[in-house]
């Protein structure tokens, strides 16, 4: 670990001369690149500096040992203790932090959220969960733009497509794919009983041009009047937009706009990010036979989460954390859930990385 760690001190070094380098601050891309490289290995860097530190004051503190003073010996094991507990710590901040980071973590995402089984419940709890994400888009200044949608008669949502503009987007929402249950009583339930609907929640990586290669011999286009609530153009022009992937048979439609130019990128966009995903999940299934480990990394068959609004409860099963605050999370207090849910998969990807090292290295 430690020739690691000297090699990472080594590259941020060169960095930072390559940052201060006037060819590198006249080129602006490049500027950007080592920028960024240097503010994900400063983390690094930062911990290993604290840790050689520590193991120079350890061996000091052990040297202290062996003075004759009785008191210089009884503060210098006071020191021993404490110093150890922060190496200890440090060690474990450290091998977290050489895990690799997933190269989709700072992405813009495609937010995609889909009423499933529960009828119009459903479709007022999708409506309810977009909500939520954009309130927590909002506290932490990211852009929502909803790219299509389709409404229920009730004011729900049968299903909508957003992109989430933000730095780290993908690396907050992406344990968010998966089957979101409520349970509560229906508005037009009149007995009191209480319903099941289900959600689903897709979360995709926004995914640039030259990731994803897409010739225009594969994708079919085809232009239709809109339909459902909008401006003047509704229902009298031909700008819905429905782009067929030819090779997979992947369709989106977008027609939120009145312009056929913005729904015909906006759908690309899209179809983009959902073929990438599909190469993403393919190479997963190649490199895994346990495809159920990778809950919460993109697999969106499960149920997630549970939603019980007469005991204002939300359970995410996958980590068994409950919590009873759930007005607040629908506000868009969810920093805890992905906190934890971020904990949780840091530490099992850490423990692979532990199993699958060779002995000795």
């Amino acid at each position: 670990m430690f020739d690691k760690l000297k090699g990472v001190e080594k590259r941020f070094l060169e960095v930072e001369k390559l940052l201060s380098d006037p060819k590198t601050v006249q080129n602006r891309e490049l500027y950007q690149k080592y920028a960024q490289e240097h503010a994900d290995l400063n983390k690094v860097v930062a911990a290993y500096r604290d840790y050689k530190r520590i193991i120079g004051d350890l061996d000091n503190s052990h040297e202290m040992l062996k003075d004759s003073d009785p008191d210089i010996k009884e503060m210098a094991r006071d020191e021993i203790e404490k110093l150890n507990r922060e190496k200890e710590q440090l060690d474990l901040q450290i091998k977290q932090l050489l895990v690799p980071k997933n190269p989709n973590d700072d992405k813009n995402i495609i937010l995609e959220i889909r009423a499933g089984t529960g009828g119009e419940e459903a479709g007022l709890f999708a409506g309810d969960l977009f909500r939520m994400y954009c309130r927590y888009a909002e506290k932490r200044n990211w852009k929502v733009e909803v790219m299509t949608h389709h409404t229920t008669g009730v004011g729900g949502l049968k299903e909508i497509v957003a992109m989430v503009h933000g730095n780290g987007a993908y690396s907050a929402f992406k344990y968010e794919s998966g089957t979101h249950r409520v349970q509560r009583v229906p508005t037009t339930e009149t007995q009191g009983r209480i319903h099941t609907s289900a959600v689903t929640v897709a979360v995709l990586p926004e995914a640039e041009e030259v990731e994803v290669h897409i010739d225009s011999t594969e994708v079919k286009f085809d232009v239709f009047r809109s339909s459902g609530p909008g401006g003047q153009s509704v229902n009298t022009t031909d700008s819905a937009v429905r782009v067929t992937h030819l090779p997979t048979g992947l369709v989106v439609i977008c027609q939120d706009e009145k312009s056929q130019w913005k729904n015909k990128a906006k759908a690309m966009t899209v179809l983009r990010a959902r073929l990438l995903d599909k190469m993403v999940s393919e190479q997963d299934e190649k490199r895994s036979l346990d495809r159920k480990s990778q809950v919460g990394t993109g697999d969106r068959s499960g149920r997630i989460r549970t939603y019980n609004f007469p005991q204002g409860r939300m359970t995410d099963h996958r980590i068994g954390l409950t919590l009873y605050k759930l007005e607040a999370i629908l506000q868009g207090d969810i920093d805890e859930i992905i906190d934890q849910l971020t904990a949780y998969y840091q530490a099992q990807a850490l423990q692979n990385a532990e199993s699958s090292r060779p002995q000795g290295s």
